[in-house]
């Protein structure tokens, strides 16, 4: 069971109270289009933070608990740096990483797990084959089986374990809860969210998922991409910007984004989350009611142009195009209160 009492010393910033749990209360964030008829609505809820830390715009409801799922990862590793982890660079970008599962990434896990003189049988990770359909195609052809070193969590849980050697903590149950590492990353949660954990449950790899607020998400973010250089923050947020494939994949859209727009740093997460903070503070978080990807980055794009970023810079982000016979007939776009003038039109 989750506590209070957290392992590592609590940092300054202060803690406010946890945010409440209830339905939120989502809006419309996202319209597939049709031939110029709204076939389709996605609700959600989006947070624009500036760089003096306040709201500058917001969709939905960005107080309510939710669960950030893989988006709180870069929050997981900073709790890791701050445990002592020495990982730089891509692997430490891995990890912070939902990988692929391409080779580049397996190769670096069991790098991360011979550093602590450990192997893949250590990981408690759920077995699953890679995340990238062609990579997993090609492992389906090849009758290779699922592993817990192609799950697209093994960097993180090759990461834990390595910070658990390091400070003489057990191994085998380092997803408990009251564990000393996962105490670590709840006070970290705390701390960069600034706010109280509202639950915890289980995640999909079987790591401790904390729920916090859509608005301490982005605030979370936001200090990690603009912590002053050399601090554990900083750490992540330039190895995961130098290497977005390591924390992504060679295919994923959120990679293309960090190379796209200078200086970002980028996650997403299952059910439709997606976060992005830019060296001066500025934030965005985004939380797709149905968990769908493709409201998941047009809507992310326009919260990044709400937030000042350059619109030519994210054109190719505006949305998937709808085919009909073949041929585009619509598309996937945030709805017009979300949407400013200058984001490019869409079909």
């Amino acid at each position: 069971m989750y506590s209070t009492q957290h392992s590592t010393p609590r940092h300054s910033t202060p803690v406010a109270e946890a945010p409440p749990v209830r339905e939120p209360h989502h809006v419309p964030v996202a319209h597939l289009v049709r031939g110029g008829l709204t076939e389709g609505v996605h609700h959600g809820s989006v947070a624009v933070l500036g760089a003096d830390g306040t709201v500058a715009f917001q969709l939905g409801d960005v107080e309510a608990a939710f669960y950030p799922r893989s988006a709180l990862k870069p929050v997981q590793a900073v709790a890791m740096i701050r445990a002592g982890l020495p990982l730089e660079g891509e692997l430490l970008s891995l990890a912070a990483a939902s990988h692929s599962g391409e080779e580049a990434h397996l190769a670096g896990a069991r790098r991360i797990l011979e550093a602590a003189g450990l192997t893949e049988d250590h990981l408690r990770n759920v077995p699953d084959l890679p995340y990238d359909p062609a990579v997993r195609d090609m492992w389906l052809r090849e009758g290779r089986p699922a592993s817990r070193l192609a799950q697209n969590c093994s960097g993180k849980h090759a990461a834990m374990l390595h910070t658990c050697v390091l400070n003489g903590w057990s191994l085998g149950d380092y997803l408990d809860p009251a564990h000393p590492l996962q105490q670590a990353v709840a006070a970290t949660v705390e701390d960069l969210t600034g706010q109280r954990v509202a639950r915890v449950t289980v995640d999909g790899c079987g790591a401790p998922l904390f729920a916090v607020s859509l608005h301490g998400l982005a605030r979370a973010v936001a200090r990690i991409a603009s912590a002053a250089p050399g601090t554990p923050e900083a750490r992540v947020a330039d190895a995961m910007r130098r290497h977005p494939e390591t924390a992504s994949g060679s295919r994923r859209d959120v990679a293309v984004l960090m190379r796209a727009v200078p200086g970002l740093l980028a996650k997403d997460g299952f059910e439709g989350v997606q976060v992005a903070a830019l060296p001066d503070g500025r934030a965005v978080a985004v939380k797709i009611a149905d968990g769908a990807d493709r409201a998941r980055v047009p809507v992310a794009a326009a919260a990044l142009v709400r937030a000042g970023v350059n619109p030519a810079l994210l054109e190719p982000f505006a949305g998937e195009p709808v085919f009909g016979g073949g041929r585009p007939v619509g598309r996937v776009r945030p709805v017009p209160a979300l949407a400013p003038a200058s984001l490019p039109a869409c079909a």
